[in-house]
């Protein structure tokens, strides 16, 4: 039974009311104490190892920030000694918001955007304005030493991308601007990458762990997990166990079938890792399992000419459920060997991942029963799309000892991966039941295709850097790759696309490469530039009358100037970043005579300043800010579509010069707070917060007509320019409180406090017959959330 506007407006959960009291008793302490593990979403994780515990107390005096440690450039150093932007959030961090997928945290992290498409694991992510145009990705994802996704062009990588349900994690570290030198194709905007927990061969250790929470006027979601630290043989070999499982509530109701909540949906995650340590050799052994299953997306219909909800809040209307599922199978083995003048290191991978897709195309193509086979009444569609993709990769690295003038690593790669993209559209009547004869057989199919493809890659890379003085510092890397792809396009059966099979394959060599100069100021603040080249892999196109055989790849060069240190007694950490990207061979679909296929062409320009900041303002108080500023834009009309439709001819500019590129805000930032405190009896709490907002976007390019007359001279019928759709700024508050001791951990948190009703992006829902958008759908940010959760070691 839907609800009506009121009784969505009044209906409420009794989880809000022990989440009040929860967040009441969090704030009650009056005793203060430092707990450097409590951090908020926006900062780096604190070694504690490093930081001065006589400096803590129980009263107001300062205390300095931690180091921290990353991987980028493929071994461990100090965050502030590297020449590159990084942000890093640790798994404490992660738990404390309740993060379950990358929209939950990415706004915390300047220069990052993750657009939620309506269920985890539908997302798209972007750095430094390389917003995604074609369907390539165009940033790198790692979970720890292994590469994963899709490297071609049929995939889907741009609207995949690696998505984690984040239990287990160590921490994510983001690495903004191209890493095509040490991380290879597809990171020319920057690197997602998530290292995981090693195993701990010393002590045994489990955990247990439940949550609720509540979504405005919507379902209750529920949360189990578990770990266990197995410590086999002291010193030398252990296990580390863990599964959790999120189920998802719903909050969107259907206004066609009437039924309520339909978006709810599950999350798991299962891992194992083994880990052996020798004397000179260590050996890393990990599986991993992750799975997101959404019985709809969390979209909302929207009225075009308002933009509000067209039925009512946080409803939609589809006339088929649109189904996700995505498995990830992932198996890892990595192996360290200490040479004593050098570190050799193997990394080898294999993940399996396949995804489903129902997308309701009622409004595309459901009025061709009456429009098309002059049926007396209009029908309904759906687009099924199921992905399937096996991925191998082997890396050998050999890097030098740290703590010499001069360090270097020499590297070789390879990948193979195979995929599959299945497309099957169906037309039926209006309730879902099959046309009546003979129409079913003639039409009930209007496309099926499959798309077979096969990428490998082998390449080698080299890095390395010399200290001319204490002060000085100059890194270098390079990369060369080869990649050769296989495609094939078989359509077996409809009436949208001729039945034919064709095949292609192409072959391409880049070269990348960085430069890196870097001046410490003092022992705790660096001053650096960095130039560097990333490149997006192209492939084979369509074999068909005037298409090119392939596009090239896609490529850009960065131009970046930051510092980053610590500052006022290392109470205060703060990164500066200011960049410069021209990108060039952008990747479009094109028309050649009546035929579509990909193209390389038109130029864009990213420029941006970035400023991160964590402050210690007492023992007990942490404060945070992000801010981001970028302009990116295309610097040149895309290259335009000719397509014949006698008597005329249209032309198509999918994109003008100036155009803002998708999903880029122009300014952003975010604030956070963290305020710790004794509660006695070996209990510690804390409060906390986040406020974020984001700037207008577009969630596309505009668009300009010509239709001229197919004469000589040609006569301009009609010239048309529409822009782009634009989504509206938006900022939104998170709450949280925790307490803790040696066992037992308590937290709960409100996502969203004011039920801010934003979006994410918004699409126009098109007649394929008469152009008509009789609404559009639109992703909002999740609706105000409440959840505690309750976690027991022992």
């Amino acid at each position: 039974m839907q609800h009506s506007n009121s009784a969505r407006s009044t209906r409420r959960s009794p989880l809000v009311v022990a989440i009040a009291g929860a967040l009441a008793l969090a704030s009650s302490g009056a005793v203060l104490a430092q707990d450097p593990a409590g951090a908020p979403p926006n900062a780096e994780p604190v070694d504690a190892s490093a930081a001065n515990p006589d400096q803590a107390s129980a009263g107001n005096e300062p205390t300095n920030l931690g180091r921290i440690t990353v991987t980028a450039n493929k071994r461990v150093e100090n965050i502030n000694e590297v020449a590159s932007a990084i942000s890093v959030l640790d798994g404490e961090q992660l738990e404390k918001v309740s993060a379950t997928q990358l929209s939950d945290y990415a706004d915390y992290i300047p220069g990052f955007q993750a657009v939620s498409l309506g269920s985890p694991g539908k997302t798209i992510i972007s750095m430094r304005g390389i917003a995604p145009l074609s369907s390539g990705s165009t940033i790198g994802t790692y979970i720890d030493e292994t590469p994963l996704g899709s490297s071609g062009l049929y995939q889907r990588a741009t609207q995949l991308a690696l998505d984690l349900l984040p239990y287990d994690i160590e921490r994510v570290e983001v690495l903004r601007g191209p890493q095509g030198t040490l991380y290879g194709a597809g990171a020319m905007g920057g690197l997602l990458k998530y290292v995981t927990r090693e195993p701990d061969l010393s002590e045994t250790e489990f955990r247990v762990g439940a949550g609720v929470s509540s979504v405005q006027d919507g379902e209750i979601g529920k949360t189990v997990r578990f770990g266990a630290n197995l410590p086999i043989t002291r010193d030398r070999l252990g296990l580390r166990l863990s599964y959790t499982r999120n189920e998802i509530p719903g909050y969107v109701d259907n206004t066609i079938s009437g039924e309520d909540d339909i978006n709810d949906g599950t999350q798991t995650s299962a891992r194992a890792a083994l880990l052996w340590q020798g004397d000179a050799v260590s050996l890393k052994l990990s599986a991993m399992r992750q799975t997101a299953d959404t019985d709809n997306d969390g979209n909302v219909a929207l009225d075009p000419a308002t933009g509000d909800a067209i039925d009512g809040d946080l409803t939609n209307r589809i006339w088929f459920d649109e189904t996700f599922r995505r498995d990830m199978d992932f198996y890892a083995g990595t192996l360290d060997w200490d040479l004593g003048w050098a570190d050799f290191i193997s990394a080898t991978g294999f993940s399996k991942t396949k995804a489903f897709f129902r997308a309701d195309s009622t409004v595309e193509y459901g009025q061709f029963t009456n429009l098309g086979l002059g049926l007396p009444d209009p029908g309904s569609a759906y687009f099924d799309n199921a992905l399937t993709l096996e991925k191998f990769t082997q890396e050998f690295r050999l890097t030098s000892k740290s703590g010499s003038p001069f360090e270097w690593l020499l590297g070789a790669f390879h990948t193979r991966e195979t995929g599959n993209n299945t497309q099957f559209i169906a037309l039926r009547q209006l309730d879902g039941s099959p046309l009546p004869a003979p129409y079913d057989g003639i039409a009930g199919t209007l496309a099926y295709l499959e798309i077979p493809t096969e990428y490998r890659e082998t390449a080698v890379f080299a890095n390395a850097s010399y200290r001319f003085t204490e002060r000085f510092k100059i890194g270098a890397g390079v990369r060369y790759a080869k990649n050769d792809q296989d495609f094939s396009q078989n359509v077996s059966e409809g009436i949208l696309l001729p039945i034919a099979d064709t095949d292609n394959s192409s072959s391409e060599d880049v070269f990348t490469w960085s430069v890196s100069p870097q001046f410490q100021l003092d022992d705790d603040t660096l001053l650096y530039a960095k130039v560097a080249t990333g490149y997006q892999p192209g492939g084979p196109n369509v074999v068909l009358p005037g298409i090119p055989p392939a596009v090239d790849s896609s490529t850009l060069t960065s131009y970046e100037l930051g510092l980053k240190g610590l500052f006022a007694d290392a109470r205060l950490q703060l990164d500066l970043a200011a960049y410069r990207i021209d990108w060039e061979d952008i990747q479009i679909i094109t028309y050649f005579n009546g035929n579509s296929g990909l193209a390389n062409g038109g130029k864009a320009r990213s420029q941006g300043l970035e400023l991160s900041t964590r402050f210690r303002a007492t023992s007990n108080l942490q404060l945070g800010f992000n801010a981001n500023y970028t302009d990116a834009t295309l610097s040149e009309d895309l290259p335009p579509l000719f397509i014949p439709s006698p008597p005329y001819v249209v032309q198509l500019n999918n994109g003008l010069e100036g155009d803002t590129l998708p999903y880029i805000p122009k300014y952003s930032w975010s604030a956070t707070a963290d305020y710790y405190f004794e509660l006695g009896g070996g209990w510690e709490g804390n409060v906390g917060g986040g406020v974020r907002w984001v700037d207008d976007r577009p969630t596309g390019t505009s668009e300009r007509q010509v239709i001229r007359t197919d004469t000589t001279p040609a006569v301009v019928v009609d010239d048309t320019t529409t822009p782009a759709i634009e989504v509206g700024s938006y900022s939104s508050l998170d709450l949280y409180a925790g307490i803790a001791n040696d066992s037992w951990s308590i937290r709960a948190y409100v996502k969203n406090v004011t039920d801010e009703r934003a979006y994410q992006t918004i699409a126009n829902r098109t007649n394929a017959l008469t152009d008509e958008v009789p609404f559009q759908v639109g992703t909002p940010i999740r609706p105000r959330t409440f959840g505690i959760e309750v976690d027991y070691r022992f």
